[in-house]
C-alpha cells in the first residue's frame, strides 16, 4: 500500500493500483493487513476497513499514557493471519479476527439486515463461507424478516436459498398438529427468532411490537424496527393478504422441485386454503384441474361450504372421481339456468381471449366440462345418468360423449339408444350415424332406424323450406344448403347401405316429393319398372335413366324406357325429343322391328328420320358382319379339322432297335403310343403317365407344342 499523508493505495509489485483508495480520519502510525481486512492505528485507536472496498468497518479505543505511537503488527504474511497485536508503551493488546459466521450471526441479533446481508455477499464474492453455510444463512435471514413482517423480502430470501425445506412454512398456514406435522423439520437455526405460529399470530404479535416501538420514538428511544413501518403503520388486513400472497410466491416455486409425495401434497393442498382465503378463483380452479397432489379430503368440506364448486369439480375431475365431479357440474348447470348464480363478470383490465360472441354462459361451461369427463370415463351408468341434462344444453356436446373414442370400452349401443330421447332426433341420428360409418356396425335394425331418421328429417326439412314466408335471399340460400346436405346424405346412405329394410322406408316417404330417394328403393326391391317410371317422368332425367338401362344389361329396358317416352300416361304428351336421344345413343343394340312397332303415328318422321335409317343401317351392317365371320368361323374349323386328320393318318416306321422313351424297354410288337414331340412310349408307360405328360417328361398343359402344319393356311 502506499501511502500519501492520510490517504492509502493498494498496488502491486510494479506499483500499479489494484484495489481501492483508503481515506482515513488522521495520519496513520501504523499499517498491517489480515485478510481481508487492513488494520491502521493512530491517535489511540485502531481502525478496521475491508481491503477490497476500503470501507469502514469498526473502531477499537487505545488507552495509553504518556507519548509515543501505537504499534500493530498480525501473526501472518497478511493473507492467512488470526491475530493482530497492539502495543503501547506500556501494554500489548492481542484481538483475534471475528469468523464470517459470527460476524454475520452478531448483524442479525441486532436486526442489522443491510449490513448482514451486503457482509453475506461480501463473504460470498471472496469464498469465504461455503454454499450450505449461504442457505442456511438466507434462512435464517428469512425467518428474521417474516417475524419482522417484511413478508416479501422474507421470501426473497426463502427462495435463496437451496436447504430450506418448504414443510418449514406449513406451521405458518396450519395450526398442529396437522397430516403434515410430522413433515416440519425441527430446525431452530441459531435461535434468533421465535418458533413458527400460524400466521394469524405472527402479524398479532408484530403489530404489538410495532405499537411499542411508536410509543418508545415518542418517548425519545431508539428502536429497530424499521423507520417505513413507523411513519405509515400497515393495517392487519393489509399484512394478511401480503404474507399469503408472498407464501403463495414460495409455494408455487416450491411446486417445480423434486419433493417427495407426502410433502407435494402439502404444498398443493395449502396452496389451494391460501387461494380460498384470498378468494383467487381462477387460481384456485387452474391449479384443481391441472395435475396435482391436492388430499381431497382437506379441501372438499371447505371448498363445498365457501361456495367454490367449480374449484370442487375440478379437483375432483383430476383424482379420477368423475361421479362427483359430474354431479357438481349438473348442479352448478341447474342453478346457472335457474338464475340462482350469475356468470362471472369479466373485471376490467383482465386480459380475456373471449369476444361478446365466443363468450360461453356458465350453463355451457357446466356442460363442457361435465362432458369432458363423460367422453373418458366407460362407467356406462354414470354416462346415460348425466345425458339428459347435458344434451338438454347442447346435442353437439352428448353426441361427443356417445361417440368418444377416449373411453377403453365402448358403450352398449342397445342400453344408449334405449335411453335417448325421442324428441332429440339429431343425437340419435348423429350417433347411430357413428355406429355404421366408423364402428361398422351391420345390424339391419340400427341401418333400418337410420335410414328412417334421415328420411323423416328430410321430410321436414322439405315442407319446412316448402311452407315458409318471406325470407331473404341469405337465408333462402341457407335453409337450401341444408336441404341439400341432408337429402345428400340420405341418397347416399340408400344407395350404400344394403342391410336396411327399404319396403319401410318406403312407407314412410311415399307420400312425399323425395323422387330420387324413391328411385333408390324401388331399385334395392327390383322394381325397374317403377324405377324409370320416376327417372324418365317424374325427374325426367333422361341420362340417369339410360344408366339404369345399362346397369340392367338387357336390351329390352331400353325397349320399356322407350315406351315411357312415346306413351307417358296420365294425359301427359310424349317425349319424342327424349325417346330421340335413347334411340340415337342406343338404337344400334335394339331390335329394329320391336323400335318401329313401339313408334306412334303421332310421331314427326322428321325427328326420328335420320335415327331410325342410320339404326336400320347398323342393323344390316351387324347382320352382313355376323355372316362374315360366320364364313371365316367355319372355313377355320374345316382347316384345322384337315390338319387333324393329317396328323392322326402319318405313318410311324419302328424298328428291333426301337425302345420305349419312358421305361427302355424294346417295343417288339407291344403296342405303344407316340406323342405330339414325337416320343414313343409302351402302352403300359402310356397308362401310368396319361396324355398329358410326354415319355420325355414334357408337359403339355404347362408347355404347349405347335408345329407348323398345325397352322391354319387360309
Amino acid at each position: 500500500m502506499l501511502l500519501v499523508d492520510n490517504v492509502g493505495v493498494v498496488v502491486d509489485r510494479s506499483g500499479h493500483p489494484v484495489g481501492s483508495s483508503f481515506v482515513f480520519n488522521s495520519r496513520p502510525d501504523c499499517i498491517v493487513e489480515v485478510f481481508p481486512y487492513v488494520v491502521v492505528a493512530a491517535e489511540s485507536k485502531v481502525d478496521v476497513y475491508r481491503r477490497r472496498n476500503g470501507v469502514h468497518l469498526q473502531t477499537v479505543p487505545i488507552a495509553r499514557r504518556g507519548t509515543g505511537v501505537l504499534t500493530v503488527v498480525s501473526d501472518g504474511d497478511g493473507s492467512g493471519g488470526e491475530v493482530v497485536v497492539v502495543a503501547t508503551a506500556y501494554k500489548v493488546f492481542c484481538y483475534r479476527k471475528v469468523s464470517a459466521v459470527e460476524q454475520i450471526k452478531a448483524l442479525l441479533r441486532i436486526k442489522s439486515y443491510t449490513e448482514a446481508i451486503s457482509l453475506l455477499e461480501e463473504f460470498e464474492s471472496d469464498g469465504e463461507i461455503l454454499n450450505d453455510m449461504i442457505s442456511f444463512v438466507h434462512a435464517q435471514l428469512g425467518f428474521l424478516l417474516f417475524f419482522d413482517l417484511r413478508f416479501e423480502d422474507a421470501v426473497n430470501h426463502f427462495l435463496l436459498s437451496e436447504t430450506m425445506q418448504p414443510a418449514e412454512i406449513f406451521p405458518f398456514i396450519m395450526r398442529d398438529p396437522n397430516r403434515w406435522s410430522d413433515l416440519v423439520p425441527r430446525k431452530r437455526y441459531w435461535g434468533l427468532h421465535p418458533p413458527p405460529k400460524p400466521l394469524e399470530e405472527v402479524i398479532d404479535d408484530g403489530l404489538v411490537t410495532l405499537q411499542r416501538a411508536l410509543f418508545l420514538k415518542k418517548a425519545g428511544v431508539d428502536t429497530v424496527v424499521d423507520e417505513d413501518f413507523l411513519s405509515n403503520p400497515p393495517t392487519r388486513a393489509d399484512l394478511l393478504e401480503l404474507a399469503i400472497r408472498n407464501i403463495i410466491r414460495y409455494l408455487c416455486v416450491s411446486r417445480e422441485k423434486t419433493l417427495s409425495p407426502a410433502e407435494m401434497e402439502g404444498v398443493d393442498t395449502l396452496l389451494m386454503y391460501l387461494y380460498r382465503a384470498l378468494d383467487l378463483v381462477d387460481d384456485m380452479e387452474k391449479l384443481a384441474s391441472s395435475q396435482n397432489s391436492c388430499v381431497v379430503d382437506e379441501l372438499e368440506s371447505l371448498l363445498d361450504n365457501s361456495g367454490h364448486l367449480r374449484a370442487l369439480a375440478f379437483l375432483y375431475g383430476s383424482k379420477g372421481m368423475c361421479s362427483q365431479a359430474v354431479a357438481i357440474w349438473r348442479i352448478l348447470a341447474r342453478n346457472y339456468s335457474t338464475g340462482l348464480w350469475k356468470d362471472r363478470p369479466i373485471l376490467p383490465g383482465t386480459d380475456s381471449q373471449e369476444t361478446s360472441a365466443d363468450k360461453k354462459s356458465g350453463e355451457e361451461i357446466a356442460a363442457i366440462e361435465a362432458s369432458k369427463i363423460l367422453q373418458a370415463t366407460s362407467d356406462q351408468d354414470l354416462v346415460l345418468e348425466h345425458l339428459g341434462w347435458v344434451a338438454d344444453i347442447d346435442q353437439d356436446l352428448a353426441t361427443a360423449i356417445l361417440t368418444s373414442e377416449m373411453r377403453e370400452k365402448q358403450l352398449s349401443s342397445e342400453k344408449v339408444i334405449a335411453a335417448l330421447d325421442s324428441e332429440k332426433v339429431g343425437i340419435h341420428q348423429r350417433y347411430l350415424q357413428w355406429l355404421i360409418e366408423d364402428q361398422g356396425c351391420e345390424d339391419p335394425h340400427y341401418h333400418t332406424s337410420y335410414a328412417l331418421l334421415l328420411s323423416k328429417s328430410a321430410m321436414e326439412a322439405f315442407h319446412m323450406e316448402s311452407n315458409s314466408g318471406e325470407r331473404n335471399d341469405k337465408e333462402i340460400d341457407s335453409d337450401l344448403q341444408f336441404i341439400y346436405s341432408l337429402r345428400e346424405r340420405l341418397q347416399l346412405f340408400l344407395q350404400a347401405s344394403d342391410l336396411y329394410d327399404p319396403e319401410e322406408v318406403l312407407d314412410v316417404i311415399a307420400e312425399s316429393e323425395l323422387w330420387l330417394e324413391k328411385a333408390i328403393l324401388y331399385r334395392k326391391m327390383g322394381q325397374e319398372n317403377i324405377v324409370l317410371q320416376i327417372l324418365a317422368l317424374k325427374l325426367e332425367d333422361s341420362e340417369a335413366a339410360e344408366q339404369y338401362c345399362a346397369e340392367i344389361g338387357r336390351d329390352d329396358a331400353y325397349i320399356q324406357l322407350l315406351d315411357l317416352y312415346l306413351d307417358p300416361k296420365n294425359g301427359r304428351e310424349p317425349m319424342f325429343t327424349a325417346a330421340v336421344r335413347l334411340l340415337h345413343n342406343h338404337g344400334k343394340s335394339l331390335d329394329p322391328i320391336q323400335v318401329l312397332e313401339r313408334l306412334s303415328s303421332d310421331m314427326p318422321l322428321q325427328l326420328a328420320s335420320d335415327t331410325i335409317l342410320r339404326m336400320l343401317r347398323a342393323r344390316v351392317h351387324h347382320h352382313r358382319q355376323g355372316q362374315i365371320v360366320h364364313n371365316l368361323s367355319r372355313a377355320t374349323n374345316v382347316d384345322a379339322r384337315l390338319t387333324r386328320l393329317e396328323e392322326r393318318s402319318r405313318h410311324v416306321q419302328l424298328t428291333d432297335e426301337s425302345i420305349c422313351d419312358s421305361c427302355r424297354a424294346r417295343l417288339g410288337t407291344k403296342l405303344f403310343v407316340m406323342y405330339p414331340d414325337d416320343s414313343v412310349v409302351c402302352y403300359r408307360c402310356y397308362r401310368n403317365q396319361g396324355d398329358s405328360v410326354s415319355g420325355r417328361g414334357r408337359n403339355f398343359r404347362k408347355d404347349a407344342i405347335f408345329k407348323q402344319s398345325w397352322l391354319v393356311s387360309r
